[in-house]
């Protein structure tokens, strides 16, 4: 017998609304519990919100209000916003309630006591105006790895890496913009580098989505440090023994995941203990931001403590809007509630498309031109027209659902779609099983359609009733594949055909069996199209948010002609390019810039081939300190405009080496 299925979905952070790049992962995540459940496995689903660090605490003091105050409203907004989208965690819970605190001082206790933290003097960066240290993004600087603009804890903007306290470069006070000095300040370690063999042999053996596995091993191969697990803040969870320091919210976050389930567990009667410890089943949806935390720290982290390992790790792909790069700043967001739920548009809708738009590891291209063809042309014109034509003809001609046996053939359909979607949904494939579940709404579009009821009622009408008896099982099967994608729409469906009860409850093994004899309803239909003016509309909120957040980029600060001056500008032509090893980002370029030769590292990978870039004639910042970019050395930068790092070029052929004036 299997131990239960625990899924979990990355916790979202108190310090700004739900947005599409959420949904990402928490909507597939909901899809596999519902199907999982409805497939027979005891499944617990539990979620809550990530209230620590330092952005929380920069988004309180920038409010005027407590962190705790900001968690709050965020966290409430969230469980109404998931709640409204159909996504039902049976525990929502906030990581900064009693049960975190006291599971991870737990946690932590037990890694001291097996000898896996330790303590060490760091140089952190210190701020003498505000008088305080800056952990994490209370500092920028520039990432010690590749050269650029980076904070605290993360290069966001560059390589990615993860950043350790006091390994920022040329810091910078993000509250006051005064210059950092670093101060010594002692802090305490997570012996990670301990766990590099059993990491490649967790990986090598866990479930779930190949991503989550290949990111994290080409990190564990380059370089496994120790990891520094506390910070200098009044806001966390307090470090066993100290006042004067919290655990790190990476540590206390998927914490939480034990907390919410002890939380949950209680309330239901259940033992916590079965679903963490020993052999579990527990299963991480994330995005794939954070696959590094999950795929590396917590696995190392339960490892210590003595606690089970997870079982899968699901991370979905990144999420692009109308081509560009997600990005709130710039405007290329689509808000939960503002732009799609408060418009009325239906949950439903929104969970189709981030389903069935394409594999959950590939990046998710969001536009709203396509969403509404996808719409119209898939649920609408396939699923819903099946169901609406069948059912109309059934309450017309027979005031109900005819009974008879229904042809081998319909039964053989019906089951090779069971198994194909079961085969999919267990291999984390949700775009194939929806695309099975639309095979088969429209196997029943082209049998009726064939079949033609409406023309056999006039000379046989036993057999128009065998037509309809057949499409209606098709209807109830495609209802109760559907609902993991569409609750709400097959709960209607599943009405429509008579039953007065929830679909939720009944196995998709039903699926086969034969429609209960009674009479029907005038059935209305379950979707309506997604008209041409409402998708201008919305296409035009994005668009005049966009520019609005452009014309606030540019508002950035002059610099005199004296300071432009100091920049080296030059022509290059690129000479040969190669990808850098274990980056799917960066190229590795030499550049002849008129009389010297130059190795420059540029993050264009994903825009352009190697042998594309051979023989192009580029723009070349040649007075930039050296710099190691994924421990290769980058002496310049290279020019690029928008997104798609779009080349700057002589319009006219120079040589290489002229000066840009």
């Amino acid at each position: 017998m299997n131990p239960p299925l625990l899924v979990t979905c990355g916790l979202p952070y108190t310090n700004g609304p739900c947005h599409l790049g959420h949904l990402r992962t928490y909507v597939p995540a909901d899809a596999y519990v519902r199907y999982m459940r409805r497939a027979g496995e005891e499944v617990v689903f539990v979620c809550g919100s990530d209230n620590h660090g330092t952005p929380i605490v920069v988004s309180a003091e920038e409010a005027g209000i407590s962190p705790r105050a900001l968690s709050e409203h965020y966290h409430r907004h969230f469980d109404e916003t998931f709640q409204r989208m159909g996504v039902m965690f049976d525990r929502f819970g906030m990581t900064d309630d009693p049960a975190t605190h006291r599971r991870t001082k737990a946690i932590v206790s037990e890694l001291i006591k097996n000898g896996y933290v330790y303590k060490r003097i760091v140089h952190q960066a210190y701020c003498t105006k505000c008088k305080r240290f800056l952990p994490d993004r209370y500092v920028e600087g520039i990432c010690p790895h590749c050269g650029t603009a980076a904070r605290g804890d993360e290069c966001d903007q560059g390589c990615g890496k993860h950043l350790e306290p006091g390994e920022i470069k040329d810091p910078v006070c993000k509250v006051c913009g005064t210059k950092a000095e670093f101060r010594d300040q002692e802090h305490y370690f997570f012996r990670l580098s301990e766990f590099r063999d059993f990491l490649l042999s967790f990986l090598d053996n866990v479930k779930g989505t190949i991503n989550a596995k290949n990111y994290a091993i080409g990190w564990i191969k380059e370089d496994l440090h120790d990891w520094c697990i506390t910070r200098t803040l009044e806001w966390g969870v307090k470090f066993p023994g100290r006042d004067d320091l919290v655990v790190y919210v990476w540590v206390d976050a998927p914490i939480g995941y034990i907390a919410f389930t002890e939380e949950w567990a209680e309330k239901a009667k259940k033992d916590w203990k079965r679903y963490w410890c020993g052999d579990n089943r527990v299963t991480h949806f994330i995005g794939g931001d954070i696959i590094y935390h999950h795929s590396i720290f917590w696995p190392a982290l339960l490892r210590g403590a003595g606690y089970g390992v997870p079982h899968a790790i699901v991370a979905s792909g990144m999420v692009k809007v109308d081509d560009h790069k997600f990005s709130k700043s710039r405007g290329y967001v689509v808000w939960t509630n503002d732009d799609y739920l408060d418009k009325g548009l239906p949950a439903d809708y929104l969970r189709y498309y981030l389903l069935a738009y394409t594999s959950h590891t590939k990046e998710l291209n969001f536009s709203w031109k396509v969403f509404g063809e996808r719409i119209n042309n898939e649920v609408v014109n396939i699923f819903g027209n099946f169901v609406y034509r069948t059912l109309f003809f059934a309450h017309k001609e027979f005031s109900g659902i005819p009974l008879r046996t229904v042809d081998p053939t319909i039964i053989a359909e019906i089951r090779k779609s069971l198994v194909n979607v079961d085969s999919l949904m267990r291999d984390y494939e949700f775009k194939g099983a929806v695309d099975a579940v639309m095979a088969l709404a429209a196997f029943g579009n082209t049998y009726i359609q064939t079949n033609a009821p409406w023309k056999l009622i006039k000379t046989d009408r036993e057999a128009a009733a065998k037509v309809i008896a057949n499409c209606i099982q098709i209807v109830k099967a495609v209802a109760m594949l559907i609902e993991p994608v569409m609750p709400a729409k097959a709960q209607m469906c599943w009405t429509m055909l008579g039953y007065q009860d929830k679909l939720a409850d009944h196995p998709v093994s039903e699926a086969t069996e034969p429609v209960v004899e009674t009479s029907l309803m005038s059935p209305t239909p379950l979707f309506t199209r997604i008209e041409e003016p409402q998708i201008a509309e919305l296409e035009a909120l994005l668009q005049k948010r966009v520019a609005e957040a452009n014309r606030k980029m540019e508002r950035i600060p002059v610099v005199s002609f004296e300071e432009f001056q100091k920049l080296d500008l030059r022509t290059g032509r690129v000479l040969a390019a190669e990808p850098v090893k274990k980056s799917n980002k960066l190229l590795k370029l030499q550049v002849d810039i008129g009389g010297e030769t130059r190795q420059i590292v540029a993050g264009m990978q994903q825009f352009y081939k190697p042998d594309e870039l051979v023989g192009r004639d580029v723009v070349v910042v040649t007075n930039l300190a050296p710099a190691k970019i994924f421990g290769v050395e980058s002496n310049g930068m290279i020019l690029a405009a928008g997104d798609t790092a779009s080349l700057l070029t002589p319009f006219k052929p120079v040589e290489p080496g002229t000066k840009i004036r």
